[in-house]
């Protein structure tokens, strides 16, 4: 198990790698996404619309979208549909972000009321514009919610509050999430080239403080396989989580979105996705969440059951 130092020591002597495009690459079997056409998921898109909600089912382009609306469930994505940083990995467009909507928090939770969820994950994108990254945002959105849906379970997809960390964690301790979840996304050696905007220390500090301070949350984070690591390198990211106390964790292909994004530098077999999930359970995480088609909170309230969450 790496400590921070030689975490630290690691990010500094290595240099990102350049991941060649492979142009062609094609998408094998396993990679199969549903076609939006039922009643369900027109009456999800259409009741989103009303309300001036977004989700990263849309925004991101997540292939599991069909799958997801059809069932009556989304992933919410607040403070807005511009981020303030540009993830060459990521399909939400970035740009400079409008003030918070002051009425986001009660729409959300309206609209959660209408679809009868009983299980709910609210994420957002990067606001690096605001003092607290968009924290008291959340803690609006997770009291509305509980207000209008008393019975329900909250997890919150968090950015890393890069330069706030201190101010964002003080903020979400005045209305703790069921699980607090942020996504490491890579490896550390790509991170200058995925997220070159982050800092993976960072996040797993983030993760871990935020732990300590609230040990009764279970916390999750999630990664992209298929952007030019290796297995071993994501077990040692595995082992890092799980030195930080990370207690859920999920892990997915990546799909590049566009010809402007990252490429697929390879597509992990399901036999491996299986492996690794048998070496995360092995690790202690209590619930791991492994397969191509997995996003961080793709099944969310599955995963949560497993752990006896809700």
């Amino acid at each position: 198990m790496r400590n921070n130092k030689e975490l630290g020591r690691e990010k500094t002597s290595r240099i990102p790698i350049k991941i060649v495009p492979i142009e062609s690459l094609k998408k094998p079997a396993w990679i199969k996404m549903k076609l939006p056409n039922t009643a369900e998921y027109m009456r999800v898109k259409n009741l989103l619309r009303e309300q001036e909600l977004h989700t990263v089912c849309e925004e991101a382009s997540c292939p599991n979208i069909a799958e997801c609306y059809s069932h009556g469930t989304a992933t919410f994505m607040i403070l807005g549909d511009l981020c303030t940083r540009r993830c060459p990995f990521c399909d939400v467009t970035h740009g400079k972000p409008k003030p918070p909507d002051d009425l986001e928090p009660l729409h959300l939770a309206k609209t959660i009321l209408a679809l009868q969820l009983k299980y709910v994950v609210i994420t957002s994108v990067d606001r690096d514009d605001l003092r607290d990254g968009g924290a008291s945002h959340f803690v609006k959105c997770i009291n509305q919610i509980r207000r209008l849906n008393p019975n329900i379970s909250v997890e919150i997809l968090v950015p890393d509050f890069r330069g706030r960390l201190d101010k964002a964690i003080e903020i979400l301790f005045q209305s703790p999430p069921n699980v607090f979840n942020h996504n490491l996304e890579t490896i550390p050696r790509l991170y200058k080239q995925a997220r070159p905007g982050s800092d993976y220390l960072h996040s797993l500090n983030l993760l871990s403080t935020y732990k300590s301070k609230y040990p009764n949350v279970s916390t999750k984070s999630g990664l992209m396989l298929g952007l030019g690591e290796t297995n071993d390198e994501i077990i040692e990211v595995m082992q890092d989580l799980r030195s930080h106390k990370v207690d859920m964790i999920t892990l997915g292909q990546y799909l590049q979105p566009t010809e402007f994004h990252l490429p697929v530098a390879r597509y992990v077999s399901p036999d491996e996705f299986e492996s690794l999930k048998v070496v995360g359970e092995r690790l202690g995480f209590e619930s791991v969440a492994s397969g191509p088609m997995v996003r961080s909170s793709y099944h969310a309230d599955l995963q949560a059951q497993s752990k006896a969450i809700i």
